[in-house]
């Protein structure tokens, strides 16, 4: 007899349910630490002469982003994708002032971004078990067309000089002293690997090492539900079972309604895999948006994984190599990182590749300033930690519920200014401290009740980065005070304290403030 996934999945197009198979079985080798380890970059001694490019870039669905912007600026770039470089069919939801950054690098013109956004809708809903419903504007509630948009980043692209090869995969990389060559035959100052968390790079400088964290996603996108123009950003209607809490998460899209179901977790072989949360989610998707599957014309099967490691943003141990987006886990625990991590630092990484390619600042420790220790990130482990259940832990059904309905309705209490960076997975100290002073005064039994769960050492660990949050803040707002001063800098001197100030400001959560 055939499950629901089977069922649902056997009406798409193309092998999807073989697809989400391929996927549970690399998952199954990351948690069993099977995956092989491989040995993609090697090292020369001896200079290679001359290069052909600035910048090589390896992934083009988001490669194409920073290597767009970077060509605009006069870089030589070229770009290598395995496949054709093309977006998916499935909307990107992002905050709408994110996306000003296109306009700011030039990549795109105001007709061009308008284009790009294929939906809007308002308001979006945050809520846990039976606790209210809070109800925000203007967080992720913009969908951006994947296929329009990297057609016409791809276009500007081969405008602006760069070279762009398609069904072309990454196989290895040799750095000299002078350069990097790629496949022994692509050669450039600097590879910037954008090949996503599975990138061959990535797992060479990890070593093996298991991730800390996942977060398993699944999803549909589907025809026939009630009208309903608005969203939900993070909603759970269930206790913890499996030893999962599950969240939701649902959008209008242009071709139907998106609905996600997704969950935190160790790596621990022991845990469910795809299909698993698959079935879960198509039995409970009837309650959670009141329609009968039968009703339903599914358009097309999401899912995927999101390894998360506390050692992070990554920083690899060769010159001449960048990793960045996915590849460098740039992204919280809590979030899937991919496009919104992508876009909220692509300002920052074209401006400091460009002076360290001007600078020649492309050794190992240099460019591991592009990719710093961020606390704002770092924070929110225990924030993940407490979203996720061990495997043998007991704790209540609604522990995690009730934990998240009264901190989300303190800091809705607190206002929008507290409120909605935290949506957009952006923490600041003067927030996070309001929220915790608040909760800890209204609800002191959910504290008593945390610490068992999240553990000790994990308690202690979050204090250590909270407090360098703080002191990031004060940072990054001194580093205002001094920005006339810093003007007169020698070039080099200028690229390491600007990347002081990227580090203060993102790590901070100072970005966020940015128009």
């Amino acid at each position: 007899m055939s499950t629901l996934t089977e069922e649902i999945l056997s009406q798409l197009p193309g092998d999807v349910l073989g697809g989400l198979r391929r996927s549970d079985r690399i998952l199954a080798s990351i948690r069993e630490g099977e995956a092989p380890i491989p040995t993609v970059v090697k090292q020369s001694q001896h200079d290679h002469g001359v290069v052909d490019w600035d910048v090589l870039i390896c992934g083009g669905t988001l490669g194409i982003l920073i290597g767009c912007a970077l060509a605009v600026q006069g870089v030589r770039v070229a770009l290598m994708e395995r496949g054709t470089l093309r977006g998916r069919e499935q909307e990107w939801n992002i905050s709408r002032r994110e996306l000003q950054v296109f306009l700011n690098l030039s990549l795109l013109t105001d007709a061009e971004l308008e284009k790009a956004i294929a939906t809007k809708y308002n308001p979006a809903r945050v809520s846990f078990g039976n606790g209210p419903e809070i109800w925000v504007e203007d967080v992720l509630n913009i969908g951006v067309d994947p296929v329009y948009l990297l057609e016409t980043l791809k276009q500007r692209f081969l405008a602006a000089g760069g070279k762009l090869f398609e069904n072309t995969p990454f196989v290895e990389a040799v750095v000299h002293p002078d350069g990097v060559v790629v496949n022994n035959q692509f050669k450039a100052r600097l590879l910037i690997d954008a090949m996503g968390h599975i990138s061959p790079i990535t797992q060479q400088a990890r070593q093996g090492k298991k991730p800390d964290a996942l977060c398993l996603v699944v999803g549909t996108c589907a025809q026939g539900f009630p009208e309903n123009h608005t969203g939900d950003l993070i909603l759970s209607f269930t206790p913890i079972q499996n030893q999962c809490q599950y969240f939701w998460e649902a959008f209008p899209a242009r071709d139907g309604r998106t609905t996600y179901m997704f969950t935190y977790m160790d790596a621990n072989p022991q845990r469910p895999g795809l299909e698993a949360l698959f079935e879960d989610y198509l039995h409970l998707m009837p309650t959670y948006q009141s329609v009968e599957l039968s009703q339903l014309t599914f358009q097309r099967a999401l899912f995927g994984f999101f390894p998360s490691y506390r050692q992070s943003p990554l920083q690899t141990p060769w010159n001449r190599i960048l990793p960045i987006g996915d590849s460098s886990g740039s992204q919280s625990p809590l979030s899937f990182g991919g496009f919104g991590a992508m876009v909220r630092h692509l300002q920052r990484l074209t401006q400091g590749i460009y002076e360290a390619l001007q600078t020649n600042q492309l050794s190992a420790k240099a460019l591991a300033l592009l990719q710093p220790y961020q606390p704002s990130l770092s924070v929110t482990w225990l924030f993940q930690k407490a979203m996720s259940v061990d495997v043998n832990q007991n704790i209540a059904p609604d522990q995690i519920n009730q934990l998240l309905s009264a901190v989300f309705g303190e800091m809705q209490q607190l206002g929008e200014p507290v409120l909605k960076p935290f949506l957009q997975d952006v923490v600041q100290f003067s927030a996070l401290t309001q929220t915790l002073l608040k909760t800890n005064f209204a609800h002191p039994e959910i504290a008593i009740k945390i610490i068992p769960q999240v553990g000790l050492a994990a308690l202690l660990d979050w204090m250590m980065h909270y407090g360098n949050l703080g002191i990031y803040s004060a940072l990054f707002q001194l580093s205002k005070i001094l920005e006339p001063w810093d003007k007169n800098l020698p070039s080099v001197t200028k690229y390491y304290w600007y990347r002081w100030v990227d580090a203060w400001k993102y790590g901070s959560g100072g970005d966020y403030f940015d128009e």
